[in-house]
């Protein structure tokens, strides 16, 4: 069936998503739950923090360590580019090299253009993978619903669940001229930017359609539809969940770099979160050259924490600075206990279950340094730059002890390790005999 002739796929539902369990004081959208390699996706499941690599697959050494890095940041899924043989062909190598490290997560392929010549001709590779993300509007014109089919075919031969990932960049430029000369013919026509988003819509929710048509279930699809402005994005996601009961993928695509990609991205996904719409996150910042890709998972984690709607790490509150805090101490201080605490995680992760949510406060002077540091479950306060150097340590909203001399940071760093083991025992620990 020609695409043009296909109706479209869901109608729009009366009145808002429904609701399900709370987290918090938001209520997610209901969703379908879709297994990826066993990380569930959907539901009330928490949200998944996802990342993609940005080396050469084909370069199976590269891409495991960096697989790797990205999991032990706490990517959930991780995402690779197979783009031709060699890459195809190293896929079922780096996910025996990260089987071998100890690193379960699963890997997702990105297919453009070829996916279904590739997953056809590697069987390993398509075993090998957790999930496939085709774009609706690169898998051909004249064969384009072949060609996804192919793809869709692989996935059910395989047990594999697909993201049908549309992209403003890339749409279906067939079926958007289709709805732009259907729109060009009404007596009051819409804006093209109003035209845009109902084709991206439709896009993602026709393909979601031929895929159930070919075989594949309901609870192995998830749809995403990305673009890159924060105003758009809302728009079309608003409205693609209004529509289906499908898990969506939230990001911006093309974010950007530094501080205007981490901003625009925390601005639509916190947004969109809220409203309880979205079931796994990307937060695709364009890196320094030779910088940290886990920093956008690090992002991703602070966004879903900042809303209450997950903890990974302990939340530090330091105060910003002021006149009373002019000497780089206090700074110093703070950024030496936040990163303590960073690096610290990996091992507590397991050996302290509860302990990402523990609050620490680093707080610089008497103004609201103690009162703070009471809020929290561990804190220390300095008096201010011009005073002596005497630090109160407050825990669990009393005093503790009172810090002195030019060895505060290690001192509490020793209370800090001492609390975290006796708040937040490792289950072998607690059902010891004492």
């Amino acid at each position: 069936m020609h695409r043009a002739a296909r109706p479209t796929a869901h109608k729009p539902m009366a009145g808002p998503p429904r609701t399900m369990k709370a987290m918090g004081a938001i209520s997610r959208r209901h969703s379908v739950t879709v297994d990826v390699g066993g990380v569930l996706v959907g539901g009330d499941h928490p949200i998944v923090v996802q990342s993609m690599t940005n080396t050469d697959t084909a370069d199976a050494d590269a891409t495991a360590i960096q697989v790797a890095q990205l999991a032990h940041a706490g990517s959930e899924l991780v995402r690779v580019t197979v783009n031709n043989d060699a890459a195809a062909q190293a896929v079922p190598v780096i996910r025996r090299k990260l089987d071998g490290l100890g690193v379960g997560v699963p890997l997702i392929g990105d297919f453009h253009y070829n996916g279904h010549l590739l997953l056809t001709k590697y069987p390993e590779c398509a075993a090998a993978l957790a999930k496939y993300r085709i774009n609706p509007g690169n898998v051909g014109t004249k064969r384009h619903d072949e060609q996804f089919a192919q793809i869709v075919v692989v996935a059910v031969a395989n047990h594999k669940p697909v993201r049908i990932g549309v992209n403003w960049g890339s749409l279906d430029q067939q079926l958007l001229t289709e709805m732009m000369d259907a729109n060009a013919a009404l007596p009051e026509p819409h804006e093209s930017r109003e035209v845009m988003i109902e084709a991206m819509i439709e896009s993602a929710l026709r393909s979601a359609l031929l895929a159930e048509e070919t075989g594949l279930a309901h609870d192995r699809i998830i749809l995403s539809a990305k673009v890159s402005g924060v105003q758009d994005l809302l728009d079309v996601y608003e409205r693609l969940a209004a529509r289906c009961d499908y898990p969506l993928h939230l990001g911006l695509t093309e974010a950007g770099m530094g501080s205007k990609g981490i901003i625009a991205s925390t601005a639509g996904l916190s947004i969109l979160l809220q409203q309880g719409i979205g079931d796994t996150i990307r937060v695709s910042l364009t890196p320094q050259p030779g910088g940290d890709r886990t920093e956008e998972v690090q992002i991703a984690q602070q966004v879903l924490q900042s809303l209450g709607l997950r903890s990974f790490a302990p939340q530090v509150s330091a105060c910003p600075g002021c006149g009373r805090t002019t000497s780089t101490f206090f700074q110093e201080m703070a950024r030496d206990i936040t990163d303590y605490l960073r690096a610290q995680m990996p091992v507590w992760r397991d050996a302290h279950p509860g302990v990402e949510e523990m609050r620490v406060a680093v707080m610089g002077c008497v103004v609201n340094g103690p009162g703070e540091s009471k809020h929290a479950d561990i804190g220390i306060s300095l008096p201010g730059t011009f005073e002596e150097p005497v630090a109160p340590v407050f825990v669990d909203g009393a005093l503790r002890t009172t810090l002195r001399g030019d060895d505060i940071v290690p001192r509490f760093l020793k209370i800090l390790d001492e609390y975290v083991e006796q708040r937040y025992r490792s289950p072998a620990s607690a059902a010891a005999p004492s």
